[in-house]
């Protein structure tokens, strides 16, 4: 991202006329993080420190916004985003096997990151799809009912380059 492009008053429009210049710094940091984010795939530390000197905000200060939101990541993350539901009916009908048989292929842990950056392991709490656990997300794509003889499909689906639609 440019930071030199930023324009505060532009970015958060009649509102600047009646707040102070730090109100205006800090009013378009959640938006200049999502931004770097979306142009990064995460908040690289050089781009925070330039920002945080742009905006005259401290670095420090900087950190603790974007670490306050999950959304945010510090370091580089995968290409493809394999979430494992935890939630009640995805724990009962298994999703600790399908999570376990995902770390042991991919010998990450859940919160990493593959070396070759194509994929990052998450745990979530809930996908809202109770009736097809248990659930995966690939990316935004759900996969349910995923039992042991799913499990080879779904690497199958995550090796491939793009999501496969409609597959379970």
């Amino acid at each position: 991202m440019n930071i030199e492009a930023i324009d505060v008053n532009e970015s958060i429009g009649l509102v600047s006329k009646v707040l102070c210049d730090h109100d205006k710094r800090k009013g378009i940091l959640i938006s200049t993080l999502h931004k770097i984010q979306a142009e990064n795939g995460y908040l690289p530390e050089d781009i925070l420190r330039a920002l945080s000197k742009k905006i005259s905000i401290p670095l420090a200060e900087i950190y603790s916004v974007a670490s306050f939101y999950k959304q945010f990541h510090f370091s580089p993350r995968g290409k493809k985003i394999v979430r494992v539901c935890t939630g009640t009916a995805c724990h009962v009908r298994g999703a600790a096997k399908v999570e376990h048989a995902l770390k042991d292929h991919y010998h990450i842990k859940a919160g990493e990151t593959t070396p070759d950056l194509k994929l990052t392991l998450e745990t979530v709490g809930c996908v809202g799809c109770c009736g097809l656990a248990p659930v995966v997300t690939v990316n935004e794509e759900v996969m349910g009912t995923i039992g042991p003889k799913k499990i080879k499909h779904l690497i199958h689906v995550i090796e491939e380059e793009g999501v496969a639609h409609g597959e379970n």
